[in-house]
């Protein structure tokens, strides 16, 4: 698969080799297909952006955010009695999309990645009034997505992250299906939300997949009918407000503490610009903390034992949301989510959105920062399953007397990283990302293979003779994608060269620790990343401002 996503300069001049060849130019366009449209001209007034990287972005709407309550929670008919449901779940609407991706698609980890998207579409019953004027005349037919975000359940089903991905993102758009005509788009500069208007959901999957590296499993979508159906569906949602609204463009006049707001309200109170600093950054905050409020109401007992709340919210959800229909269809997975949900809601839940900067080309569009690619890396690289827990046996020494596990952290492990590809600078790369995720790397160099040739697949080793080495190796395998299997004895090593992490270690393993090798292999993916930098983490909204919230 194309990689459009940037690399890293290597400086390092410790591996002699060539370096990979980097992606040329845009790819040329097909003379068959027809060049996309270009994204719609619908930015926001200029000085309404917010400022600085990491924070939110302009217009992000709610519409795809309570697909999550739907997607969540469409079953929670089954949860009581599926039978009882079979007639709202059929009205589910369904589209396939597997055969019009196009592009190479990453591996399955076994997470639960499922994309949101709300449209913004004007066709349809109770659409069209909303957006501006030409939108409801010339465009009325036509769909947009202000909002794409990326639901990750973890393998386990014990974590959840909601990613939002800011729509005037100027990004690689991959080579795509049009959603109408079925000829092939070829790849190009755009804003992220124009994978949806010109290519269609299949496109927008596609993208996300390209620039993240994450497997998308399934899609939820919504417009503004299905978004007022299910709030009202749930007899509203309850909103805190430090300050009164009465703003005109929106049509809605609020005052200070607590409201509850139908769906007519609650559509305009997400769509508000006018109120607070008028930043995106807190207007992201709040549709964000509104998203946790309708997951927590969609997912409490109160509406899961109330047989008739339960099937008006079942009715408006299977109505207002189109799906792919191996989720649709999937029962089990649908449980799966909502069990997640429902037990997430209590603060396990984490709402990020992918840090940003101003486009350099143009201060109305943003684009990623790197600290982006480390937050998709966490994303993609959840992939443990809990271990069961040890037997009597192992945790006491007796029965089978074999030594149990010592369970280490990264600063205790010393680790020497060498290159067995022909990739330059490959040997410190790794090392930048062991390090930054607290292992204590004190060397690199290469590896060279028997036959000559770059090694397959990535290798640990350790010194036989040092009892505790094990235990380094086991905790050094476990950070690393795939997962390698430790082998006793160490390998010869070329070019063997000190290394010095950007940012020191804050503790040092005591005299005596052994050294375990890291081998890079050709199937090396990446280490996994479990310190996300400071500003993903300022992007999130914290448990506490989920529950405790008056914006």
């Amino acid at each position: 698969m194309t990689d459009y996503r940037s690399v890293p300069v290597v400086t390092s001049g410790q591996d002699y080799r060539a370096a990979p060849t980097q992606p040329g130019s845009r790819m040329a366009r097909r003379a068959a297909a027809s060049a996309p449209p270009p994204p719609p001209d619908d930015r926001p007034p200029r000085g309404h952006r917010g400022g600085g990287s990491g924070g939110g972005q302009n217009k992000m709407r709610i519409l795809a955010w309570v697909s999550i309550g739907v997607t969540s929670l469409m079953v929670a008919g089954a949860l009581t009695g599926y039978t009882v449901y079979r007639d709202a779940f059929s009205n589910i609407k369904k589209k396939s999309v597997n055969g019009d991706i196009i592009n190479p698609r990453p591996v399955d980890t076994g997470a639960l990645n499922v994309l949101l998207v709300g449209s913004d579409t004007r066709a349809g019953k109770g659409n069209a009034q909303y957006g501006q004027k030409l939108a409801r005349t010339a465009d009325a037919g036509g769909k947009r997505t202000d909002t794409i975000i990326l639901m990750h359940i973890s393998p386990n089903r014990d974590k959840a992250r909601l990613i939002s991905f800011p729509r005037d993102s100027m990004v690689q758009i991959p080579r795509c299906k049009n959603e109408t005509t079925k000829q092939e788009m070829a790849s190009y500069r755009g804003m992220i939300n124009s994978a949806y208007s010109s290519g269609g959901i299949a496109c927008t999957i596609s993208t996300i997949e390209t620039l993240t590296g994450i497997r998308v499993n399934h899609f939820a979508e919504v417009d503004f009918s299905g978004f007022k159906n299910i709030v009202d569906a749930l007899g509203g949602i309850e909103i805190c407000l430090k300050s009164g609204v009465n703003d005109k463009n929106s049509k809605l006049v609020l005052p200070p503490g607590k409201s509850l707001l139908n769906g007519e309200k609650a559509l305009g109170y997400v769509r508000l610009r006018h109120y607070g600093d008028g930043s995106d950054i807190q207007r992201i905050k709040r549709q964000q903390i509104f998203l946790s409020k309708v997951i927590a109401k969609a997912t409490s007992s109160e509406l899961l034992t109330d047989v008739g709340k339960l099937r008006d919210f079942i009715a408006a959800a299977a109505g207002s949301v189109t799906m792919d229909p191996e989720l649709a269809n999937d029962t089990e997975q649908l449980i799966d989510i909502a069990m997640s949900a429902k037990q997430l809601t209590a603060g396990g839940v984490k709402l990020t959105t992918v840090p940003w900067m101003p486009d350099p080309e143009d201060k109305n569009r943003v684009v990623w920062t790197p600290d982006a690619q480390q937050l998709f890396t966490s994303i993609k690289t959840d992939t443990e399953v809990a271990a069961p827990a040890p037997s009597a046996s192992a945790t006491t020494g007796t029965g089978t007397g074999t030594k149990p596990k010592v369970t280490l952290k990264p600063e205790q492990v010393k680790v020497q990283v060498l290159n067995g590809t022909k990739t330059l600078g490959k040997a410190r790369t790794v090392a930048d990302q062991l390090a930054k995720e607290g292992f204590n790397v004190v060397g690199v160099g290469n590896f060279e293979a028997a036959d000559g040739k770059s090694l397959p697949k990535t290798e640990v080793h350790y010194a036989k003779a040092v009892e505790s080495a094990p235990d380094h190796a086991g905790t050094l395998a476990g950070a690393v994608v795939p997962k390698p299997t430790p082998a006793e004895g160490k390998v010869a090593v070329t070019n063997p060269q000190n290394y010095t992490p950007a940012t020191p270690p804050t503790s040092t393993p005591p005299k005596g620790t052994p050294v375990i090798q890291l081998v890079v292999g050709e199937d090396f993916d990446s280490v996994k990343v479990t310190k996300l930098p400071d500003s993903v983490n300022n992007s999130t909204i914290t448990a506490s401002e989920q529950k405790n919230a008056c914006t």
